[in-house]
């Protein structure tokens, strides 16, 4: 219920006439989404993602001595150093950081001033910068009038496109939470490559087990994400003549996965990459076993005899070394330096 207040002059203030005075919900929520959002982006996420980066980074250097096999389409392929799939996913979350900070310019313009259609009926013509200025010494952020308050208040492009770039990563995480799943499975009948941390007990019926949760928890995170973009997008679209509708969907949405981004991201760094175990020998003993290595020859024996000597090594269980001394003119000691794993990863001929 309204109410009237008394200013320092005694003079009646109605929150209409006065407070509410060069301002209308329809310029006024639009400005709350991208403040709130551009906030959120510089005071979570943006950090929680540059410390995701950083701590996969660390991890890299540190386990750079290890050799895994390769994989494409799920199946065996050429080696790889442990760490350069890791830089991989590195690269991916400092590409994310860098699209979403270039949309903070359009993100910290504001509707502000714009008033029930974009006319900015009303409201005093100094009014837009002034508010601006007062929000940008509030929050430490470079707020600005927009240069247009009919697309502003009408449309929700810049959320949606927000959203789109916290959809990409969350499409990363997904990717990068996989692989860890993948890399940790088994341990006895699964790749069992490395021991994520043992955070709680996985089972309550099988003794010993334990799940990759925070893993899990980051693809389902994603999920969300992915769930949140697909809502804000038809929110988006929702924008009829002056003024969209959807404006309540858009900022839950959007602020939520700011959120769920940024809690995730310093969860995975902290308690599955930082701390994951590498399992040398399941990494040794697949290595050795891999006759896609024979790939290295191809360009000394052609590639129909390597893969005779692939397929006869599949078919015969046997390392690819013992097969390819008996199928070539090259001596044991040549082909373990063509087909050492670790100078494999370096690439080139």
């Amino acid at each position: 219920m309204a109410t009237l207040a008394r200013d320092i002059l005694g003079q009646e203030v109605d929150p209409n006439d006065h407070i509410n005075c060069g301002q209308s919900s329809n310029d006024v929520i639009p400005t709350t989404i991208h403040v709130s959002a551009a906030i959120g982006l510089d005071g979570m996420l943006l950090p929680a993602l540059q410390h995701l980066a950083e701590t996969i980074r660390d991890k890299a250097l540190s386990i750079d001595r290890y050799v895994k096999t390769g994989r494409t389409h799920l199946m065996d392929a050429m080696p790889v150093r442990l760490s350069q799939p890791l830089a991989a996913w590195a690269t991916q979350i400092e590409q994310n950081i860098a699209h979403l900070k270039a949309l903070q310019p359009n993100l910290q313009r504001l509707a502000q001033g714009g008033t029930a259609v974009g006319t900015g009926v009303n409201a005093h013509p100094e009014f837009p910068a002034l508010f601006s200025r007062e929000i940008s010494e509030l929050t430490g952020l470079d707020f600005a009038p927009a240069a247009n308050f009919f697309a502003h208040i009408s449309s929700q492009d810049i959320a949606v496109a927000v959203s789109g770039q916290l959809k990409t990563t969350a499409v990363s995480i997904m990717k990068i939470s996989n692989d860890l799943r993948w890399m940790n499975s088994g341990p006895l009948a699964g790749l069992g490559e490395i021991e994520l941390e043992a955070l709680q007990p996985g089972s309550s019926i099988m003794p010993g087990k334990t799940n990759p949760v925070i893993a899990e928890a980051a693809a389902m995170v994603a999920a969300q994400v992915i769930g949140n973009d697909v809502a804000i997008t038809v929110g988006g679209q929702s924008g009829t003549f002056e003024l969209n509708t959807m404006l309540p969907l858009v900022a839950q949405n959007l602020l939520s996965s700011i959120q769920l981004l940024a809690n995730v991201s310093h969860l995975l760094a902290d308690k599955a990459i930082a701390t994951f175990k590498v399992n040398e020998l399941k990494l040794a003993e697949a290595l050795a076993r891999n006759p896609i290595l024979i790939t290295a020859l191809n360009p000394i024996i052609g590639y129909a005899q390597a893969a005779e000597i692939a397929k006869q090594a599949y078919r015969e269980d046997r390392a690819i070394i013992d097969v390819a001394v008996e199928q070539t003119d090259l001596s044991e000691q040549e082909l373990r330096t063509l087909l050492d794993p670790a100078k494999l990863t370096e690439g080139g001929l």
